[in-house]
């Protein structure tokens, strides 16, 4: 791509823009611990790109459990005062920095969650530096990025389909495909339905897999169902669910597990697992006290892993999969630009099925 890329670029070595830029333009900072009051709308000066970075008009953005945890004080980085929020987003690139060969103007483009890791093994270093967190984020007219967080997104998918993909998607992805993937025939356990078991489920089925999914209530269940899920357990009306899904095994438990929810459901899904099982944890809501099972791997040989998020090769690798067949995320509800602080509202208090997505332009 990088050779189409340059004959387009006509000016190496110097920046780009396709028109213009104006001088200020919109955007919210996040000041943490104050709530969804630290959410405060204001101008900024339009950023500039520095060498190999690019400026991309926002059009959508959407929102992840990480957003309300950085306002609360709880996410394991913490959020820079003042910083543009969120990590989704997807948009055009209006303005190019010098040297710049990863993208054109014009395209269109989301970014990676991690400002740096393309590749390979996660190292702290790069888990640190985030947009959204301790860099600016999508919830603005424009956004920087640095050259090697673009990824081109798929051309099917609408702005508010592609702005739902780089966390939950992503996550997802990572969890069924690495470090062992999910086969055909193999059985995948997703447990939870936010954004990240619903890519989960839609995931598994593009890769083969049964799918038996936990929820909780009727309703989710049969949205479950036209999702792809082979099997779902309401968990109000079975809250043994794991002796369900050993029924459903014929005792042996299912191959994969992924777990959304976190600390809360992880003793069920580790006894709901096959022997020699992959479980990976996503989930990061916090088990009660005392609730902490004495031996967590109930004695089996099991892969339990935390993940975070992926690599830029990750992000690359889904969206292949989602264009060739032609996968769309489920989207709850979408929010103007404006009314940006009543979505954070609606998806801390909602249960919403699906992502939440706000339109920039």
């Amino acid at each position: 791509m990088s050779n189409e890329l340059d004959q387009r670029n006509s000016v190496a070595g110097t920046s780009l823009a396709a028109e213009p830029l104006p001088a200020t333009s919109r955007a919210y900072r996040a000041e943490p611990l104050r709530g969804l009051d630290g959410l405060v709308r204001g101008d900024r000066p339009v950023p500039s790109p520095g060498p190999h970075q690019v400026v991309v008009r926002v059009r959508a953005t959407s929102l992840n459990r990480r957003d309300l945890m950085l306002l609360e004080g709880t996410y394991p980085v913490p959020l820079t005062p003042g910083i543009v929020p969120l990590v989704d987003g997807v948009g055009e690139v209006v303005a190019l920095g010098a040297g710049v060969t990863r993208a054109a103007l014009g395209d269109r483009v989301s970014g990676t969650y991690f400002v740096a890791w393309n590749d390979g093994p996660q190292l702290l270093a790069l888990a640190y530096e985030q947009y959204g967190a301790n860099n600016a984020g999508w919830l603005a007219d424009h956004v920087v990025l640095e050259e090697d967080s673009i990824v081109h997104v798929p051309a099917h998918l609408t702005d508010v389909e592609a702005a739902a993909m780089t966390c939950a998607g992503l996550v997802a992805w990572s969890a069924l495909t690495k470090p062992l993937p999910v086969g055909p025939g193999e059985t995948v356990l997703t447990v939870g339905t936010g954004p990240v078991g619903l890519f989960a489920v839609q995931y598994a089925k593009l890769l083969g897999a049964r799918v038996v999914s936990i929820t909780s209530s009727a309703a989710k269940a049969e949205r479950l169902r036209a999702l792809g899920a082979d099997e779902v357990i309401d968990r109000t009306a079975t809250p043994d669910w794991e002796q369900a899904v050993l029924d459903l095994t014929g005792g042996n438990g299912v191959e994969h597990v992924v777990d959304a929810v976190g600390l809360l459901t992880l003793p069920k899904s580790l006894a709901a697992a096959a022997y020699n099982a992959q479980v990976t944890l996503i989930g990061a809501f916090p088990a009660p006290a005392g609730a902490e099972p004495a031996d967590p791997l109930g004695g089996k040989f099991l892969s339990v892993r935390r993940i975070a998020v992926g690599s830029r090769a990750d992000f690359e690798a889904m969206n292949a999969a989602v264009a060739a067949h032609r996968l769309r995320p489920v989207i709850d509800r979408v929010f103007p630009f404006d009314e940006a602080v009543e979505a954070y509202r609606y998806f801390a208090e909602r249960d919403p099925f699906g992502k939440v997505v706000i339109t920039v332009s």
